[in-house]
């Protein structure tokens, strides 16, 4: 599960370093740096979704630490 996480922090990050690339490159408005930034959000939401999901099924547990 962690292995998991890790990978979908790489993604998201991933996502955003190239939409600073996209957006440094060109002069702003670039579909490119949209599309993006939409990624990252979509991954990001995913990543969520997918955490609270395998924390109800079980397969993940707090570690109590507050």
């Amino acid at each position: 599960m962690k292995i998991f996480v890790a990978i979908a922090f790489i993604l998201i990050i991933g996502s955003l370093g190239s939409a600073l690339f996209y957006l440094m490159r060109g002069k702003g408005g670039n579909p490119r740096t949209v599309r993006a930034l939409a990624l990252r959000v979509g991954f990001s939401v995913a990543l969520f979704v997918i955490i609270l999901v395998l924390n109800r099924m079980g397969y993940i547990q707090p570690t109590g630490i507050r």
